[in-house]
């Protein structure tokens, strides 16, 4: 499938709004989604990859969403974590509309979705899931990973599913040459064709 014309700010085509309905965090949801977004039908596979892989968030703190489409991700952190500020970034503002009004219709007063320059840059996150945007080109890629990883609190974790024949062990290999020796980067499982990859921030 081609990215180009969802990783960016305004997509082609009508912003149509379509019923959706998805198993989130146990439990049917009725959503909304569109066109112009990343898998605009339902949760992707790296998606349900990563829900299945990955211990649960921080109870607490704030938690972050990298590439929101309509809200999978950040809406299972606000319902996992009621009692945590979940943000949600995407570059597509279709995307970030979605994202506020399911979580909106979820009653989740506690999920905020934005374009990236609108988070305030004094927030760090205790928990950072992503199923990263990697058909965005390997140069935008790490900006953007560069962008938010290191914005980790201490002891904070970042889990990221990358597909294998995507560049997950190269990604990971890079992420460790990257990043100063305050973080820790592992392969933590691999499921059918995805890794599952930590970025973890030591305590202070």
């Amino acid at each position: 499938m081609e990215s180009a014309h969802y990783f960016t700010a305004q997509p082609a085509g009508p912003f149509t709004r379509k019923p959706l309905t998805v198993e989130l965090a146990g439990a049917t949801r009725h959503l909304q989604t569109s066109s112009g977004i990343f898998s605009p039908d339902g949760v992707d596979k790296g998606t349900a990859i990563l829900f299945s892989e990955v211990p649960p968030p921080s109870p607490q703190g704030n938690l972050l969403d990298i590439g929101c489409g309509w809200g999978p991700i950040a809406l299972t952190l606000g319902l996992m974590a009621p009692h945590a500020q979940v943000h949600a970034v995407d570059v597509n503002e279709r995307c970030v509309t979605l994202t506020n009004e399911n979580a909106a219709a979820l009653g989740l007063d506690n999920v905020t979705a934005s374009l990236p320059h609108e988070v305030d840059p004094a927030v760090e996150f205790d928990t950072i899931w992503s199923n990263p945007p990697i058909r965005i080109g390997k140069d935008e890629l790490h900006t953007l990973l560069l962008t938010w990883l290191p914005r980790l609190a201490p002891g904070g974790n970042a889990w990221l599913v990358v597909q294998k024949n995507l560049g997950s062990d190269s990604l990971q290999r890079w992420l460790t040459g990257e990043l100063d020796k305050t973080y820790s980067v592992g392969r933590e499982s691999t499921s059918k064709s995805f890794r599952i990859i930590r970025v973890r921030k030591a305590s202070q």
